[in-house]
């Protein structure tokens, strides 16, 4: 579409949309699906250039007949025929925090399956939030043996957690 086109749409719009807007509103009785209808008439507009060509009242003509059209497709349409309006919103969904609390017990659970030395590290570290040396310096380790223990206590606590029946996430 050239420049020319996209002026000639522009000015349909300016011109016809605030009408046709009201004649459809009179046809639904509803704000948002007349906005809905005129965007759609201007959209059939926009790809079917040889409307905008053919003058402004045949354009006119046009856009009104696409907009009646639309209306009539949809009081047709499955939707609106199933679909019941409402005035009041639904209740919105609250946030449940059972999920999380019952991964909290399912894991301080399997927590304890560990050995002592492995449940030390992982608590420290993903709990208190001690880096690889501060768990070294507090646990008088070399930080290799931290990072040993970080790794092999992870595997056991996953594989504990898979025989409980829990699965990767």
């Amino acid at each position: 579409m050239n420049d020319s086109h996209i002026a000639l749409l522009r000015s349909l719009h300016d011109e016809h949309a605030p009408a046709l807007w009201r004649y459809v509103r009179r046809l639904t009785g509803d704000d948002e699906l007349s906005r809905d209808v005129v965007q759609e008439a201007l959209l059939r507009a926009w790809r079917n250039p040889k409307v905008l060509e053919q003058g402004p009242t045949a354009a006119r003509a046009w856009l009104y007949t696409v907009a009646r059209n639309v209306v009539i497709d949809e009081r047709r349409s499955a939707r609106a025929r199933w679909e019941i309006g409402s005035e009041r919103l639904p209740e919105r969904a609250r946030s449940d925090h059972s999920d999380s609390a019952l991964d909290a017990w399912l894991v301080a659970d399997v927590l304890t399956q560990l050995t002592p030395e492995h449940r030390a590290v992982i608590v420290r570290a993903y709990y208190m939030g001690q880096s690889v040396a501060e768990l070294a310096v507090a646990l008088d380790l070399p930080e290799g043996t931290v990072k040993s223990r970080l790794h092999y206590g992870l595997r056991a606590l996953r594989l504990a957690l898979e025989e409980k029946g829990v699965t990767g996430r």
